[in-house]
């Protein structure tokens, strides 16, 4: 057994950060959970772990921040609800570092995340004391979420309503399902254990959506094979066929989950990995112009950032010896939610009376502020099956480049580019 699924040896915690779903996670099957406004949390795999701690440097600009290693731990009340607690650990070398605790709630309370809804919950008073309290109330409200969440669970690509009033931000937390989807899974793997440890190690990474006020986040699962060197044969037989059934095979890449705020229809798009791997390569062209698409035009000025940015991440990992990124995805993130740009002797008053909704209806009347570079995020995450040949413990080493990677991304530069000369860029 790994040190990483291992009870652990920590003195009692003092101070904890209560843990909440990341209602951005578009793919994947490890949860991610939110620590504060700035990094997340999942659980630590020893091999991604050590990636992060030796990744080139070259590479960081692309990869999520590492921001060290917590202690998890979980209570469950009376209706078998469960919330997560993380505690830096004691003498560790990965104590947390860098990490701002500032948006975080005071000591005096904690906010507590149940599979149901959101509570504040006081210290002062036990868990029992408080489901007592709170148990009828939240029964009464949970049976139309649960009923909704089962609904979500099957639909491969959906349409979710935002009310246009209020910030749109703070309305998507209960709306993504596969971020709800993998948070439950693993509740239930740790509840599950439960007899044998009640403690886990997570690493801790930036949060990549947290600059952007409705993030649109896409997932691809890059490269041409996704099976590790360590995947049983089982496992490497099941991976090589959804690569042979899906584009991976043929262009290197597929979809694995995408996120997008529509403003046109005031509407956020899901889609998910099921759906994901029935595309053809039309198919996943036109996704990924969907994906660009706010439900009235094309974001065109998106694509050339993208396409830099793409082109940047190729010809540093084409100068990268001996890694493997197997299984590992790249993220594309930009924000849903447009500024429009006011005449420049517009008085202040008329900056503050420019709501949500004039925007919206006035879109044609305003020209948009152009989209820098660093307006668009391209990401590589997911390490769980990296190897090189510096981790020194593999019992396969490879040589040269990823090949299988690299593909990936000349074929997405193929397509961004095809769909800028197609809009007419």
């Amino acid at each position: 057994m790994s040190p990483a699924f291992r009870a652990m040896d920590v003195e009692p915690p003092t101070k904890g950060v209560l843990l909440e779903p990341f209602v951005h996670q578009v793919g994947g099957h490890s949860c991610v959970l939110r620590f504060n406004e700035t990094t997340l949390c999942k659980p630590l795999v020893p091999r991604e772990h050590q990636f992060y701690e030796t990744l080139p440097a070259e590479m960081r600009k692309f990869t999520p921040q590492y921001k060290g290693v917590v202690s998890v731990c979980f209570d469950e009340d009376e209706d078998r609800n469960l919330c997560l607690i993380a505690y830096p650990l004691k003498g560790d070398h990965g104590t947390v570092e860098n990490v701002d605790n500032s948006d975080c709630e005071p000591k005096s309370k904690l906010l507590r995340w149940t599979n149901k809804k959101h509570h504040v919950l006081e210290t002062e008073k036990t868990p029992k004391d408080w489901v007592r309290q709170h148990r009828k109330e939240e029964k009464m409200k949970s049976h139309k979420l649960e009923e909704e969440f089962e609904w979500l669970k099957k639909s491969e690509v959906l349409y979710y309503s935002v009310e246009k009033k209020g910030n749109v931000s703070s309305q998507l937390k209960h709306y993504n399902p596969w971020s709800m989807k993998c948070h439950q899974q693993q509740l239930q793997r740790m509840k599950e254990n439960a007899k044998h440890r009640n403690q886990y190690k997570f690493i801790l990474l930036e949060n990549l959506t947290s600059r952007y006020e409705v993030p649109c986040v896409l997932d691809l699962k890059m490269g041409t094979r996704q099976h590790g060197d360590d995947a049983s044969e089982e496992k490497a037989a099941n991976q090589i066929r959804k690569c042979q059934q899906s584009t991976s095979a043929v262009i290197g890449v597929r979809l694995c989950g995408m996120q997008v705020y529509q403003a046109g229809s005031g509407q956020l798009m899901f889609m998910n990995k099921y759906h994901g791997r029935k595309l053809s390569v039309q198919g996943f062209k036109e996704a990924l112009f969907q994906f660009f698409h706010n439900g009235r035009y094309l974001r065109r000025e998106l694509l050339g950032p993208v396409l830099k940015k793409l082109a940047e991440l190729k010809s540093v990992l084409e100068r990268q010896e001996s890694y493997r990124f197997y299984s590992s995805s790249l993220l594309i993130i930009y924000d849903g939610k447009e500024r429009p740009e006011v005449a420049l002797d517009s008085d202040a008053e008329d900056l503050e009376d420019l709501s949500e909704e004039s925007a919206d209806e006035s879109a044609g009347a305003y020209a948009f502020k152009p989209i820098s570079t660093s307006s668009v995020d391209v990401r590589m995450i997911d390490f769980a099956h990296t190897t090189c040949r510096l981790y020194g413990e593999d019992s396969v080493v490879h040589e040269g480049q990823d090949a299988g990677y690299i593909f990936g991304l000349q074929s997405l530069i193929d397509i961004v580019t095809e769909i800028i000369e197609e809009s007419g860029e």
